[in-house]
């Protein structure tokens, strides 16, 4: 994430907001489809737009959220040159989000915690924030479309596994990542982000990271063996996140915890940290945070906090004067404002593809 201080007039109200909220910010702009189709994950998404979609966060040195700035507030810069903003949205916009759901075997024991969790953190939502639910294991299914009907939510989130069905053990992750980002093709300009719940544990790249660290002889050795950010599955998710400039906030339970894996030998140890270092990877990239949860009674309190997040970011737009187009290089993105008393916070930058 990138920092930058500035500040506003003195004479601005301040919204305080738990500590843990006021230290992490994101982003999530973009483009996704209302679909129809749930059980085979979309696997292409175009996005024939050069606009640059960001959300902004921003704090004072106190850590408390400032909800009520303008654009004139604020310069955005690509690559050091300053851009044309070409639209601003404030903090009270309504935004589309999918609420993602792991459902493989491996959460069965605390999926009534799960669905619990996911039932409060509708409740810290605005009316108007729309709502697609999604579910994997092996399979993929989206139980709902994007929703203002809270009652379809509520019954989607309740009985979701149940339509999803057994998938001999599998989970596809980054298939239902893929699936979500496609899902918020068509929620036009609105603020967008993914919450996914899971352990983070995809089979195909389980198994991807198995043979590559079949060999090694000492943990150190194996988790080196593996380089997880080179995952293709990984790269394909966060390519299309950033073209829709969709904010991702992984929620890591327990049962993926490297920390604490009952039977650890270089292999499995090496599975388990590459699976946590992708979520990792797929936050910072994309302007979240990700959320480890170490206790299941966390889960309601995490899913608030998370809500409360996507209430205090403004979105920019703008389009990117750089010469050279889509050449596939980064860009690097800075936020500043007039006085340095506040801290903005927005993703790092984009792969221009």
């Amino acid at each position: 994430m990138i920092f930058h201080r500035f500040s506003t007039k003195s004479n601005r109200p301040k919204i305080l907001l738990p500590a843990f909220v006021a230290l992490f910010f994101c982003l999530f702009v973009a483009a996704a489809s209302i679909s129809a189709q749930q059980d085979q994950p979309v696997e292409t998404i175009s996005v024939n737009t050069s606009l640059v979609q960001l959300n902004v966060g921003v704090v004072d040195r106190q850590g408390h959220a400032i909800t009520n700035l303008t654009a004139s507030d604020f310069a955005v810069y690509e690559d050091g040159v300053r851009q044309n903003i070409a639209s601003f949205e404030a903090t009270d916009a309504p935004f589309s989000l999918v609420l993602l759901l792991d459902m493989s075997a491996s959460t069965q024991n605390f999926r009534t915690s799960l669905k619990q969790a996911a039932l409060r953190f509708l409740d810290a939502l605005a009316p108007e924030d729309r709502i697609s639910v999604i579910v994997f294991n092996g399979k993929v299914q989206a139980i709902t479309g994007f929703t203002l009907d809270r009652r379809k939510t509520v019954e989607a989130i309740r009985y979701g596994d149940e339509r999803l069905g057994n998938s001999k053990g599998e989970t596809q992750l980054y298939k239902a990542m893929r699936y979500s980002l496609n899902q918020l093709n068509g929620e036009s300009r609105r603020r967008k982000a993914i919450v996914v719940l899971t352990d983070g544990l995809d089979t195909e790249m389980r198994n991807q990271d198995r043979t590559a660290a079949a060999h090694a002889q000492t943990d150190a050795e194996a988790i080196a063996a593996v380089k997880p950010n080179q995952s293709a599955a990984l790269n394909a998710v966060l390519n299309e996140a950033d073209h829709l400039g969709v904010t991702i906030y992984p929620l890591a339970l327990p049962s993926g915890d490297p920390r604490h894996l009952p039977f650890p030998d270089p292999t499995i140890t090496a599975i388990y940290t590459s699976a946590r270092a992708r979520l990792q990877t797929l936050a910072d990239r994309t302007g979240g945070h990700l959320s480890e949860i170490n206790h299941l009674e966390d889960l309601g309190r995490l899913y608030a906090e998370v809500a409360a997040e996507l209430r205090t970011l403004y979105s920019i737009r703008y389009q990117s004067s750089n010469a050279h187009g889509r050449d596939g290089r980064w860009r690097a993105i800075r936020i500043d404002v007039t006085q340095p008393e506040l801290i903005a916070r927005t993703r790092p930058g984009y792969f221009a593809r």
